[in-house]
């Protein structure tokens, strides 16, 4: 399933995400060297709709052109095909970003499962030097950094992309938990595609780490980061029905389980105070949201509470990230991640 080159094939770099298919197969794993052997590894497009990573790395390597690289670099392009499609999968595939849960043995036979295993293998026979994933949002969020680990190269590699910082532990099965393994890992996070500063970030990012000689082992400053922690994940059940509303008394009212406002992704890295609306619950047979914690339990009652007029409410303190207004990908992924204000390691 996995092509593997140690060049760039030719016609490459003037393809937009959506033709990359005319030129690859499928998912596509190059080797550049460079100066320093040990490469960095950047993946890109696990998620088809999600472009700026290609389009940061493509321009990169045209800015590049023949001249030497400051250090090997590996490049993944992940799912063509659903950029092809211009999605974030298609229905008959898993996530690209969830299928790396191994970390010495394979847990899936599957296609998709096997190519990263192979990627993850042939990366840690090459002694890999760090590893940047990049994703965009479809709802709107800032720029930010996520990491599996907060030993100190891991939280510098994410302060060098910017403050904001998340820790989390779920999912397990996300590409740079897997390689957190092998090397400082990161997830960032450029904001909705097709915006030229979230291009313009993530180059600068690949660069900045191309060109790093080592990680410091020194603790991060408390002053230049602002550090959050993933506490819960929300979804939306599968039988529940969902739709983003703006009350207006001239149009019948909505028929669905659960009414989200239609600006509901403002919300997104702002602390929300107890008693803070989120939603309205129809008042026949009020649905609820699936809310669990980093150990899989429920933990709803403890974000969330319901008042006698159908209104959803917040119940404490927390700061939602990644809330989106498009219904495929809540189907697809989830809600939100909840997260709270975490304190540096000391």
């Amino acid at each position: 399933m996995l092509t593997v080159y140690d060049r760039i094939p030719s016609g490459l770099l003037a393809l937009e995400a959506p033709h990359l298919h005319e030129c690859l197969s499928g998912p596509t794993l190059i080797h550049l060297p460079g100066q320093k052997p040990r490469p960095l590894f950047v993946s890109v497009l696990l998620h088809g709709n999600e472009d700026t990573g290609w389009l940061a790395i493509r321009e990169f390597l045209r800015r590049q052109g023949d001249r030497p690289l400051p250090r090997a670099l590996s490049i993944l392009i992940g799912n063509v095909e659903a950029a092809r499609n211009r999605v974030r999968r298609l229905d008959t595939q898993p996530d690209y970003n969830r299928i790396w849960q191994f970390a010495g043995k394979d847990t899936s036979d599957s296609p998709e499962c096997r190519m990263a295993r192979q990627v993850f293998d042939e990366m840690a026979a090459r002694q890999v030097f760090a590893s940047i994933d990049i994703h965009n949002n479809t709802g709107l969020n800032p720029h930010y950094a996520c990491i599996t680990r907060l030993d100190p190269p891991f939280l510098y590699l994410a302060t060098l992309f910017g403050r904001t910082a998340v820790y989390f532990t779920q999912p397990k099965t996300v590409q740079s938990a897997a390689f957190a393994e092998l090397c400082p890992s990161t997830v960032v996070e450029c904001g909705q595609p097709g915006l030229p500063h979230g291009t313009q970030h993530a180059l600068d990012y690949i660069t900045a780490c191309l060109h790093l000689s080592d990680f410091p082992q020194h603790p991060v400053r408390p002053q230049d980061i602002d550090l959050f922690h993933t506490v819960a994940i929300a979804k939306v059940p599968e039988d529940v029905t969902f739709e983003f509303h703006t009350p207006d008394p001239s149009f019948p009212s909505p028929s669905s389980d659960i009414l989200f406002p239609a600006n509901l992704d403002r919300l997104n890295f702002r602390e929300l105070n107890p008693n803070t609306p989120f939603a309205n619950l129809s008042p026949c047979e009020p649905a609820r949201l699936s809310v669990v914690d980093e150990d899989g339990n429920d933990v709803g009652d403890r974000y969330f509470y319901l008042k006698p007029d159908g209104t959803l409410v917040t119940r404490q303190t927390f700061m939602p990230s990644m809330l989106t207004l498009d219904a495929r990908i809540i189907r697809q992924d989830c809600l939100c991640y909840l997260m709270e204000r975490y304190p540096l390691p000391a």
